[in-house]
């Protein structure tokens, strides 16, 4: 078990959009870090950095203290966890694992039990806020644990992001991080289709944006998405295979409490077409081009970013205090 009085080893498996950003965070923040991803190029910038690779997710368990996860599936979080050199084969009583990703609250607890079972600690801590604002530590941090866990995980999740909310027991980040992806897939569809009626209707688009961006219709997702749509990169980082996942695992949530919902179902259904249009790795923000193929338009306006970045400065991370 970690000795208590000193600072803690982590481990962190899944280095893609989200996760080097996070890794990365951590690495800067001063974390004594080990990295471990299927595509070992992947972690080039941290080891030339100074993190530590390992071999297996087995030996990363043996030898870290915290175990981070943050992948792509559900069921590549079980793999990681499960397979005979996974996170399982080498714990130790006393470790905790954070499963970053965003995932399934019922797998949550069923892994979460193997590790309880084993002497381990758990906690679920999805982020939110876009991959621009987890390169700089900015993004958001939901946790889902008991709260001696979410105290011993506190000093790493600031690290990692700026503000840290501890949302309950464990799986309860998992549903309120798929609760929010819903939102803003919702806001997505919805801004795709203001700017395309906009650009059918003969409007100038930059007026047209900064219009919705200073009226009580704006969002996030008009502020960040709605720029790369009009500069016509579409790039998020951040697929539409991913997109419908997020809302699927957000419509189960909903059947398990007993709600027939309506807007969910349609948003699948045109998250399915669009896949089926232009591939699952397409950026989530061309779901337009339904629209703007189906009418002929072209929505996009010079002036607007290919990428969002984030300008504001990295301030060390708290605790929202409800």
């Amino acid at each position: 078990m970690a000795n208590a009085n000193r600072d803690k080893s982590v481990g962190f498996i899944g280095l893609g959009n989200v996760g080097a950003k996070l890794a990365g965070s951590l690495l800067r923040n001063g974390a004594d870090l080990t990295v471990r991803d299927l595509d070992k190029e992947a972690a080039a910038p941290l080891l030339a950095a100074g993190a530590k690779w390992a071999d297996s997710a087995a030996e990363m368990a043996a030898n870290c203290d915290i175990l981070i996860t943050c992948l792509p599936s559900p069921v590549i979080s079980a793999q990681v966890l499960e397979a005979e050199d996974g996170l399982l084969a080498g714990w130790a009583p006393g470790k905790i694992w954070a499963e970053m990703s965003t995932t399934d609250e019922t797998e949550i607890h069923r892994l979460g039990a193997k590790i309880i079972a084993m002497g381990g600690r758990v906690a679920d801590c999805p982020v939110s806020g876009g991959c621009h604002r987890a390169a700089t530590g900015n993004i958001s941090i939901f946790a889902g644990c008991a709260r001696d866990v979410f105290d011993d995980m506190l000093p790493y999740l600031t690290k990692m992001g700026r503000r840290i909310l501890h949302t309950g027991p464990l799986g309860s980040a998992t549903v309120l991080k798929v609760v929010t992806n819903y939102l803003a897939t919702a806001n997505l569809v919805s801004v795709a289709e203001a700017l395309s009626t906009c650009a059918a209707a003969g409007m100038d688009l930059r007026t047209s944006y900064e219009a919705i961006a200073i009226s009580s219709g704006t969002s996030f997702v008009h502020e960040t998405e709605g720029q790369v749509i009009l500069n016509g990169s579409r790039d998020i980082n951040f697929t539409m295979d991913l997109v419908l996942k997020d809302i699927s695992l957000f419509q189960d949530v909903a059947v398990r409490a007993g709600l027939a919902l309506e807007l969910a179902p349609l948003l699948i259904d045109i998250f399915k077409d669009g896949i089926e249009k232009y591939g699952s790795r397409e950026f989530s923000p061309n779901i337009i081009r339904r629209l703007e193929e189906a009418h002929n338009l072209d929505v996009t306006a010079p002036g607007f970013p290919a990428e969002m970045s984030d300008d504001e400065p990295e301030a060390p991370g708290y605790e929202v205090v409800l």
